[in-house]
């Protein structure tokens, strides 16, 4: 009896995870007899892919979006006006975490877990996003992720994947059948009017074509979320750039991350709803702003 492949990754992912807390107990215990062990080629492969989608410089388009702030912060005004809008901004980023995590993350798993998935993924997530604001700044992510690979990590990664000496079964290695599905998407991206490109799978799709661990590929996926929100907040003027760097850095914010991931860890796309729906109303009235900033 042979492992799926989801649960064979998840089983992987767990067990990397269970060597790094053996090391880290190791080291408490007695700091002098640890040895340091190089890393090897396919981790730190996977820690420089890691760098590169947590770089801020990653052309994704986000620095334009608020993700419903701007909107939120003009419909919630303090009393009185001189107040500090910072914890009425603790409260949007925390209602804003949830709703992407229940929204969005299942499909960052499933995009990674399943690559020949990814058209119905993205066709299911399209049909499940009523918000037409949202859906407008998830496409518009989705499709700026994937001019990312093709410009600039695909001829890198399709080289570094290739196997050049297939096996005895011929059968191809879940890289390679990442890269076929996502060629064979983007290629309907181009002829097919149903195509859409949302962000979620196709994170999850690309991220594991980078050999970026799971649950490191999710958590990214969260946390690059409230390092936006954040942005837009210090653009917004609601906190300074000290202030930002002190919300991130944050163990709440940590905790706050982990918890999520390891509640959807589980969860299907069949399970995947708004759990916030007041959340649609803020992102869906940014367009009727009198003034604005950002583009949603």
């Amino acid at each position: 009896m042979t492992t799926s492949t989801p649960d064979a990754q998840a089983l992987k992912d767990e067990i990397a995870a269970l060597e790094r807390r053996l090391r880290d107990a190791k080291a408490r215990l007695s700091p002098d007899d640890v040895v340091a062990t190089p890393a090897s080629p396919a981790t730190d492969a996977a820690l420089h892919a890691l760098l590169l989608l947590a770089d801020s410089a990653l052309p994704l388009g986000s620095f334009a979006f608020s993700s419903g702030l701007e909107s939120y912060l003009a419909h919630h005004k303090p009393s009185p006006p001189s107040a500090s809008q910072v914890p009425a901004f603790q409260t949007f980023l925390r209602l804003s975490l949830s709703t992407l995590a229940s929204t969005a993350l299942p499909y960052v798993l499933a995009g990674y877990r399943s690559p020949e998935e990814i058209g119905r993924l993205d066709n299911d997530l399209d049909a499940s996003t009523p918000c037409t604001v949202a859906r407008r700044a998830s496409i518009a992510q989705g499709r700026a992720l994937l001019a990312v690979w093709d410009r600039s990590f695909k001829t890198q990664y399709q080289t570094t994947q290739s196997n050049p000496q297939p096996s005895a079964a011929n059968v191809p290695t879940a890289s390679e059948a990442a890269i076929k599905a996502l060629t064979a998407f983007s290629l309907a991206l181009r002829t097919s009017p149903h195509a859409n490109a949302h962000l979620a799978p196709l994170w999850g799709l690309v991220t594991s074509i980078l050999a970026v661990p799971l649950q490191q590929s999710a958590y990214l996926f969260l946390f690059s979320h409230a390092r936006t929100v954040v942005s837009a907040a210090v653009r917004a003027s609601v906190m300074g750039p000290y202030q930002a760097q002190a919300v991130l850095a944050s163990g709440e914010l940590q905790e706050r991350i982990r918890g999520l991931v390891d509640e959807g860890w589980n969860k299907g796309v069949e399970d995947a709803g708004q759990c916030v729906p007041v959340m649609d109303l803020w992102v869906g009235r940014h367009e009727k702003l009198y003034s604005r900033i950002f583009n949603s």
